[in-house]
C-alpha cells in the first residue's frame, strides 16, 4: 500500500544533477501531474495519444498488416524497426508463416546498433546486438520460402554507417513507409540521445541530421543495464559506451511513425519511462528530450494504462 501523497519540497530547491538533460523542475512537475486520459489531449491534431490496456499487439498487427499488404499489392514496403523486440518479432513472423504471406517486397533496416570505444559497430554474431535479434527473431523465423531476400536486410555496420540514411531514404523512395520507436530514458528515439553528437542549437537544424555514431549518455547506458541482454542487473560495464543510430532526419522522412510508451521494470509499477513519456507528449520540442520531436510530425502513440498512472511522494516505497 502506498503512503500519503506528498508535494514536491518548497523548502529545498536545488539544481539536478549536470548530466541530467531537461533540467526545469517547474515544468517537470506541471507534466507529471498529468495523468490517464488526460495524457491524449493535444494541441496538434495531427499528433495522436492513445491511453489504452497493453498497446503491444497493435504494433504487432500494423507491421504485420503491411507486410500482408506489401504481398496482395505486389508493393514494396520499407520499415525502420526498433530492436531487441522478440516479443514483437515472433508474432508477426508466425502471422506471415500462419497466412504464408510473402515478403519479397519488404525491406527492413534496424534503426540502431552498438559500437565500441572507437566506433566500430558490434557484428551480427553479438548476443546483445540489436542485428542479431532481428535475425534470429524476425527475418530466420519466416519460414524460407516466404522470407524477404537478406540483401532486403539492412543495419548499421562499420562499412555502411555513414550511408546509412542514404540507404533508407533511396530504398523507400524519399523515405521509409512506416517507423517504430520505443522512448529510452532520456527521451531518446532510436539512440539519437541528447549528447554532443546531435546537440544544434535550432530544431530545424536538428531535424535534418542523418545516421551516425554517438557517444551514449549515462542514463542510456544504466538504462540498459536493466535489459535483458544484459542480464536485468545494474551491470553497467557490460553495456558498450557507443552506438550506431539512425538521424532525425530519417525519423521526419517516414511515411507514418508510430510510438509505443509502456515499458515496466519486469511488470512491476515501477518504470523510467513513465516521466519520460509526459515530456515526450506534452513537454517543449527539445534536442533535449529527443522523441518530443515527434510532436512535430504526424504520428501516433500508444501509451499503456501503466505508464499514464499518477505518481507521488512514496516515503514507505523503496526500489
Amino acid at each position: 500500500m502506498k503512503d500519503i501523497k506528498v508535494d514536491p519540497p518548497v523548502d529545498f530547491p536545488f539544481v539536478p544533477a549536470p548530466f541530467v538533460p531537461f533540467k526545469d523542475r517547474e515544468v517537470c512537475e506541471r507534466l507529471r501531474k498529468i495523468k490517464g486520459r488526460d495524457l491524449e489531449k493535444h494541441a496538434n491534431p495531427d499528433f495522436k495519444i492513445k491511453v489504452m490496456l497493453n498497446p503491444h499487439p497493435v504494433v504487432i498487427g500494423d507491421i504485420f498488416a503491411r507486410i500482408k499488404n506489401s504481398d496482395t499489392e505486389d508493393k514494396k514496403l520499407t520499415l525502420i524497426l526498433g530492436n531487441p523486440e522478440p516479443e514483437t518479432y515472433g508474432p508477426v513472423a508466425e502471422l506471415i508463416n500462419l497466412h504464408k504471406i510473402n515478403c519479397r517486397n519488404v525491406h527492413i533496416f534496424a534503426m540502431d546498433e552498438w559500437a565500441d570505444q572507437d566506433g566500430n559497430i558490434a557484428p551480427e554474431t553479438y548476443k546483445a546486438g540489436f542485428a542479431h535479434s532481428m535475425l534470429k527473431y524476425f527475418v530466420y523465423a519466416i519460414r524460407p520460402e516466404l522470407r524477404m531476400p537478406l540483401e532486403n536486410v539492412c543495419y548499421p555496420t562499420t562499412k555502411n554507417i555513414k550511408d546509412y540514411s542514404k540507404l533508407i531514404t533511396e530504398c523507400g523512395e524519399g523515405g521509409a513507409d512506416a517507423c517504430y520507436s520505443s522512448p529510452g530514458w532520456t527521451g531518446h528515439l532510436a539512440f539519437i540521445d541528447p549528447v554532443e553528437d546531435f546537440l544544434t542549437e535550432s530544431i530545424d537544424e536538428y531535424l535534418k541530421q542523418d545516421a551516425r555514431i554517438v557517444t551514449l549518455h549515462p542514463l542510456t547506458v544504466a538504462q540498459n543495464s536493466l535489459h535483458g541482454v544484459f542480464g536485468q542487473s545494474g551491470y553497467v560495464a557490460d553495456v558498450p559506451p557507443k552506438a550506431a543510430t539512425i538521424g532525425p532526419a530519417d525519423v521526419v522522412r517516414s511515411r507514418f511513425r508510430m510510438e509505443i510508451h509502456a515499458l515496466l521494470t519486469n511488470n512491476t509499477f515501477s518504470s523510467w519511462q513513465r516521466m519520460t513519456s509526459r515530456l515526450i507528449l506534452h513537454g517543449p520540442v527539445t534536442p533535449l528530450v529527443p522523441s518530443s520531436i515527434l510532436q512535430l510530425l504526424p504520428t501516433q502513440v500508444y501509451v499503456s494504462n501503466e505508464i499514464a498512472a499518477p505518481f507521488e511522494c512514496w516515503e514507505t516505497v523503496a526500489y
